[in-house]
């Protein structure tokens, strides 16, 4: 029998009190005492909502980082492996998650491909799905993104979500701006949550219909701010995730980071840890402990609730970081991977266009949704060239599954002023894309990816610098915290070379992502995502 002691915080019956608990697997015992403590004990932390691929790492790399944030387990959607591999990819990422003793509750990906305008390595069918939920237990299904078909009844999409229905699984939600009737239709086809909500009246709105609103903070997309004023009134309805996050923002630090700056903010404690452990375990129906007796050990230790400092994270009984210390074990893992196209030549670049008016992607920094804009591109050259002091840059799609045209566009928002980034981390089909200032170093950072059968590149007047990611050419079985030193430097680079956004990468990742507003680019063409159809241009 194993010991801890400390002022236990019950988050199912909101309150704190001096006591011991006795464990093994499970919780045995739980004894009120009279001591005073300086510690803490409370449930360990949970994602609502992630994307483990999104951190560049195996699930095994990521929970040895996980750990020592106080996570215990995560809600994870696998579809980006789903997107390059199929349901051998899903299952990929299931068995590598139960090799280590942490708890992924992987879901079944409901839109792979996530729509018919661009190229992906797999797909998953209702059939796939059945099976998922049959033979591997999957608990629910993951993020609904394709939201027209959801309102226009779709057969593929009403099979998907019907197939959920079937095994009474939770279906997670995907709805950036979605208000009025069509919310309503989109809620009562079956979907319960959103992480997508970036404006206060739109999670209101959202609450107010029933849905359960996942407060996002990841690399990219940051809405914590907007959102977290939601959790005084309606606690019942909110809960943490980040999505997306990269592997230099996981080492530091995850949802303690939410926790923290909530608590900050004088939101009540219990309303905070609830929507971090007790609000996810209860929507989602998790193995998970909440520090009752014949629960599952799972619980962390800290040293107090204002600073929030991880001591102990234990897992089913096994104390998995303790003393500054790791203790699980790194896997040896085989690689899969799904990486067909060849290099490309500079000339596969050009534009040749009579119309000088051209549609552009604006970004906005910390933000997935982005605007339509034109620009005319000055002279009477008979090719369409970057503009790069008024930030006017080349964006490409490579298709990395056939050799194929690219798809060219231009974008404004990154800062570049010399150089090329490019990645084969492209939301959701995970082609290479690619932003610069000029075609020779766009196709220098394109043919690293392509050399490396995947990864992050950087081209700069003095580097050309490559993070390999051998792994569906998304995740590294590297030590974690190397990929994020790795990742580090790419992001310098970046910057050095003028690039203006928090996450660089992160946000080219999600250029490619057709199903969030306004526009954006896949490996077919320039996408116009309010219309769900290609610009001609």
């Amino acid at each position: 029998m194993k010991i801890i002691e400390g002022n236990i915080i019950d988050v199912v019956n909101n309150k704190i009190f001096p006591g011991k608990i006795e464990y093994n697997e499970k919780i045995e015992k739980i004894t009120q005492t009279d001591k005073e403590y300086k510690n803490y004990i409370l449930p360990g932390l949970i994602d609502s909502h992630v994307h483990i691929e999104s951190s560049m790492l195996i699930p095994s790399e990521f929970a040895k980082i996980a750990v020592t944030k106080g996570m215990v387990a995560t809600v994870s959607d696998p579809h980006e492996m789903a997107n390059v591999l199929g349901i051998e990819g899903v299952r990929y990422m299931i068995e590598n998650g139960n090799s280590v003793p942490f708890k992924f509750f992987f879901g079944v990906p409901s839109c792979v491909p996530a729509t018919p305008f661009e190229t992906a390595g797999g797909k998953i069918t209702p059939d796939e799905a059945e099976e998922l939920f049959k033979k591997d237990k999957l608990l629910f299904l993951s993020e609904m993104m394709n939201v027209p078909g959801v309102i226009n009844n779709d057969v593929n999409v009403v099979k998907m979500l019907n197939t959920a229905k079937k095994f009474n699984a939770k279906i997670d939600g995907h709805a950036p701006g979605l208000r009025g009737a069509d919310l309503k239709k989109y809620i009562d086809a079956g979907i319960s949550t959103d992480h997508e909500a970036f404006t206060y009246d739109e999670g209101l709105e959202k609450i107010k219909n029933g849905m359960k609103i996942q407060i996002r903070e990841g690399s990219a997309a940051k809405n914590f701010d907007d959102l977290i004023d939601l959790l005084n009134d309606y606690s019942d309805m909110c809960m943490f995730c980040s999505d997306d996050l990269h592997p230099d923002d996981l080492v530091k630090g995850h949802i303690n980071l939410l926790v923290k700056r909530a608590i900050n903010r004088n939101i009540d404690i219990f309303k905070v840890l609830r929507a971090a452990s007790y609000n996810p375990i209860m929507h989602y129906e998790l193995d998970v402990g909440l520090l009752r007796i014949n629960d599952p050990a799972d619980f962390i230790e800290i040293n107090n609730i204002d600073e929030f400092n991880i001591l102990k994270t234990v897992i089913k009984g096994q104390t998995v970081y303790e003393n500054n210390m790791v203790l699980i074990n790194s896997q040896n893992v085989k690689r899969l991977n799904n990486f067909n196209a060849t290099k490309i030549n500079t000339k596969d670049l050009a534009i040749k266009s009579n119309n000088k008016t051209q549609p552009i992607i604006k970004v906005l920094d910390g933000q997935l949704v982005t605007m339509k804009e034109s620009f005319v591109f000055p002279g009477d050259n008979e090719y369409l060239l970057p503009d790069v002091e008024q930030d006017i840059l080349k964006i490409v799609v490579v298709n990395r599954y056939n050799d194929s045209k690219p798809a060219i566009a231009f974008i404004k928002g990154f800062g570049l002023k010399k150089g090329a980034i490019a990645s084969s981390v492209a939301h959701d089909s995970h082609n290479i894309i690619t932003v610069g200032t000029n075609d020779d170093d766009i196709c220098k950072a394109i043919n690293l990816i392509v050399e490396n059968k995947g990864g992050i590149s950087v081209i700069t007047n003095d580097e050309d610098f490559i993070l390999p990611l051998p792994i569906a050419g998304l995740m590294s079985d590297d030590d974690g915290y190397k990929i994020a030193n790795l990742y580090q430097k790419a992001d310098k680079l970046s910057k050095e070379s003028g690039c203006k956004l928090k996450a660089p990468f992160m946000t080219l990742s999600f250029m490619a992502l057709l199903v969030i507003p306004s526009i954006k680019i896949s490996d077919k063409g320039l996408f116009e995502s309010d219309k769900f159809e290609f610009i001609n241009h």
